[in-house]
């Protein structure tokens, strides 16, 4: 019996992540996901003609990103016509989403080459309005800001799903007692390591400009940041709580691209697979638990792909907060993960950015980055999504025995 087709990262690609406000706030979501497109395409031999999906993630799509981004950004980029696009939408890990999805495609056979990724600009996200239930309503009615949490909440959702966030966040760090000094001194550790990559020019051939921006670098990184000058900022959600903006990602605008396909495709493709995706894992618990999610979302990825914690020498989590990838990396620690420094060797999220729709795509490429620099045969990327969701992949380098 012919052995089924298998998935690989081919190329991956993102912009710098800039600050909410900052260098990325005058260019377009769209345009922003056009331009990793076209660089993802340019680091291959491909006729473009000959993708047969472009699959990007997105968490909004009410403003510019204008409902199906992958189409518009496909169409910005210069792809033929013929090139279908589909948007995906599983909030923080959306465009790992977008990844996992193209690698079933193509595990079935009903693609060859997928161009995945994802982009959001939080900066442009829009407000929106209620529509009244009936025409000339005599009363006011209030903007509602679209770029993060709940919103036009059905008022038959359970109160303590609805929470923000942070508070879930600090519900989860009294269940579990991870302390504000733990978390400041993880997030100082965030910024170094982010700090360290960039110097060492681990990033360099993962993040290409934007067009027309100066911007060489995520915006958000601070090499200064230490535990104490961190324990010196505001709680942002509780008057005495632990989590503030300094231990928590931060609002960002960004996007980032992938390019998968068969082993058959390597010749048009013009390269060598970076990786393969041995693994994919999906969890969803409570809403207000959503930091959680990762832990059971590795799990069931490690398994699929036939491997346990201990073979695992590199993993990227998404770090939403402080506080829930300490937890998460507790949870693994516990299950047989080798050492807590092998997560995030290059910084994560709080330093770099997390511009909602475009993270999945940044923690896949950076985690074959890790695992081909510092010869690793197995990663795992995992994130954590909002309203109770976490995704993982495992990533084997072939390259590697």
């Amino acid at each position: 019996m012919p052995r089924s087709p298998q998935a690989h990262l081919y190329a991956t690609v993102r912009t710098p992540f800039g600050r909410f406000g900052g260098a990325l706030a005058r260019t377009r979501p769209d345009d922003l996901a056009a331009g990793v497109l076209r660089a993802a395409l340019a680091r291959t031999d491909l006729d473009p003609g000959e993708v047969d999906e472009v699959v990007l993630g997105n968490a909004n799509g009410a403003g510019e990103d204008n409902r199906n981004v992958a189409r518009m950004a496909s169409l910005l980029a210069g792809l033929p016509v013929s090139v279908p696009g589909t948007s995906v939408n599983r909030l923080c890990g959306s465009s790992l989403d977008a990844a996992m999805i193209a690698s079933r495609a193509i595990e079935t056979g009903d693609a060859d080459i997928v161009l995945t990724g994802g982009v959001e600009s939080m900066t442009r996200a829009p407000w929106v309005l209620p529509k009244p239930e009936r025409a000339f309503p005599a009363g006011n009615t209030e903007l509602v800001s679209t770029t993060l949490g709940w919103r036009l909440v059905n008022p038959r959702m359970a109160p303590e799903w609805t929470v923000s966030l942070g508070e879930s966040n600090e519900q989860l760090q009294e269940i579990h007692g991870v302390s504000r000094a733990r978390q400041d001194a993880f997030a100082a550790r965030s910024h170094r390591l982010a700090h360290d990559a960039w110097e060492s020019g681990f990033h360099d051939d993962l993040v290409v400009p934007v067009d027309g921006v100066d911007l060489a670098r995520d915006e958000g990184i601070r090499p200064g940041a230490t535990p104490e000058s961190l324990g010196a900022l505001t709680p942002s959600f509780r008057p005495a709580g632990t989590i503030t903006a300094g231990n928590a990602s931060p609002l960002s605008d960004g996007a980032s691209a992938v390019l998968l396909g068969s082993v058959a495709a390597a010749d048009r493709i013009g390269r060598e697979p970076i990786a393969r995706i041995a693994g994919r894992g999906t969890h969803a618990v409570e809403p207000h638990r959503f930091g959680y999610a990762p832990v059971e979302a590795a799990e069931k990825a490690l398994v699929r792909a036939g491997i346990g914690w201990a073979d695992v020498g590199v993993v990227e989590l998404n770090e939403a907060f402080a506080v829930q990838s300490l937890v998460c990396v507790d949870a693994w620690l516990a299950r047989g993960l080798s050492d807590p420094e092998v997560v995030n060797t290059r910084g994560g999220a709080i330093a770099i950015g997390h511009p909602l729709g475009a993270s999945g795509g940044r923690i896949l490429g950076s985690l074959a980055a890790a695992m081909r620099t510092d010869g690793h045969r197995w990663g795992v990327a995992a994130i954590c999504i909002g309203v109770g969701q976490g995704l993982a992949v495992v990533l084997e380098n072939e390259h590697v025995a």
